[in-house]
């Protein structure tokens, strides 16, 4: 069993992060500053140092010295904030193994530590940090669909898993640049068919003169300009997921025709005698309204229950707002590999105004405002200056800064005890969050969360 040496001053987060590393087969010995740490260091060999870059009675750099004066090196991997990225490529430079950026998911933990772990030595891992540029890491994702921390992500997720491996029409709703396609495309990744084709059609852009030719294909010569054999996209996903985005932009002719052919599960190409047996799985995305298109005659209710199997709403990005620090470094890492860049991360500043921002435009906006800022940085972090105007000008009373809530003020415990819990119900019960909106250490709330016997 390989033994980690764990060091985290959050009692409550470093507590939870050595069960869960115990439960997958992990030694763990958990100390809370730097002096107990050196203690252990000095007399005891561990396979693993996982360490916070902060400590209250010193630093993740100063253990990174400690570690590098032993004749056995151990590999170290440091536990930061963005805003401690630049120190961070430092501390590699200087011989941490690697880092990860907080907040991170259990996958992101699991798959440093195991890269930590299965290194032949540690100076040699070392020395291959040093020559190449600092590698971050991501959660596992599929193919673009990121795993998100927040409630609402977690509820995608689960409904994703939950659907994927049926055979269910799933319509996917949500507003404009939520990423519909990347959920259709995960839950193709979760069923029996992930290996056959996955079929994306834009139905706003089709004209619905062509519609029939677009679905079903046809036969040359059977119109005017039909100068060679079309196969249409029911064929071309056959065996596979045929993928109907903005499925309510189809005119009521085209509809009949859709229906028709879910219904018989078979197609006829235009021009030709012989009908084609097809075996899709379909999934539709909209950002309209369906059932009120329904009420108004735009659309054929029976059509409406045949796509409407199993509905996922995919939420905005507003509501997503736990997973922010994820979808940027996610972001910029396609941003770095499409310019060929090497931006490592983003300022303090940057990383709040990505916080507060309403993101109308969503993950697209999000995705396109990262790789403006990767082009035009010209360092290793992303600064406010290269973000657009829009970012600043922010009037939307919602994304204003929750004032603090300082404990200092209070003239009595019951007063105290309910502020925390305010503090803690308006940051989700995010201890580092609630600290902060009282303007308090996270050790003081922890002491006062204990005091009162606060149960989260």
């Amino acid at each position: 069993m390989k033994s980690i040496l764990l060091i985290e001053d959050d009692v409550a987060f470093s507590n939870m992060l050595k069960r869960f590393l115990e439960k997958h087969q992990y030694h763990v010995i958990l100390v809370y500053g730097f002096e107990e740490a050196k203690a252990l260091i000095e007399k005891s060999d561990f396979d693993l140092i996982f360490t916070d870059l902060r400590l209250p009675d010193g630093s993740g750099m100063d253990l990174l010295a400690l570690v590098n004066q032993k004749k056995e090196r151990i590999p170290v991997v440091l536990m930061t904030s963005y805003a401690e990225v630049s120190t961070a490529v430092s501390a590699m430079k200087q011989g941490a193994i690697d880092y990860i950026s907080k907040p991170f998911n259990q996958d992101e933990v699991l798959h440093v530590i195991q890269n930590a772990l299965h290194t032949d030595t540690a100076s040699q891992a070392t020395e291959t940090k040093v020559k190449s540029e600092p590698v971050k890491t991501t959660p596992k994702s599929d193919s673009d669909f990121v795993i998100g921390i927040s409630a609402a992500s977690k509820k995608l997720k689960e409904y994703i898993d939950l659907v994927g491996p049926t055979d269910m029409s799933v319509l996917i709703t949500g507003e404009s640049g939520t990423g519909k396609e990347v959920v259709a495309k995960a839950i193709h990744k979760h069923s029996s068919r992930q290996n056959q084709p996955f079929v994306a059609v834009d139905c706003g852009a089709i004209p619905k003169e062509i519609a029939s030719s677009e679905f079903f294909g046809h036969k040359k010569g059977s119109f005017t300009g039909a100068i060679n054999d079309k196969k249409g996209h029911f064929e071309a996903a056959n065996g596979g997921t045929l993928f109907l985005d903005e499925v309510g932009n189809l005119s009521y002719e085209n509809q009949v025709q859709l229906l028709r052919a879910l219904q018989e599960r078979r197609i006829k190409p235009i021009g030709s005698s012989k009908e084609i047996d097809v075996d899709i799985r379909l999934i539709t995305a909209t950002n309209e309204d369906l059932v009120q298109a329904v009420e108004k005659g735009d659309f054929r209710e029976d059509l409406y229950h045949r796509l409407n199997e199993f509905t996922i709403k995919v939420p905005e990005l507003k509501q997503r707002k736990d997973d922010i620090i994820m979808f940027a470094d996610y972001f910029l890492e396609k941003a770095n590999s499409k310019l060929n860049k090497h931006v490592v991360g983003f300022s303090d500043e940057v990383l709040k105004l990505f916080q507060t921002y309403a993101w109308p435009g969503n993950l697209r906006e999000f995705a396109n405002v990262i790789k403006r800022a990767t082009l035009l940085t010209q360092g290793e972090i992303i600064e406010a200056r290269v973000l657009p105007q829009e970012l600043f000008e922010d009037n939307n009373e919602d994304n204003l800064s929750t004032p603090h809530i300082p404990l200092t003020n209070l003239s009595t415990k019951d007063n105290e005890k309910q502020l925390i819990l305010r503090a803690l119900e308006q940051a989700n019960n995010n201890k580092t969050l609630a600290a902060k909106l009282l303007n308090v250490t996270r050790k003081t709330l922890y002491n006062k969360i204990k005091e009162y016997e606060i149960s989260l």
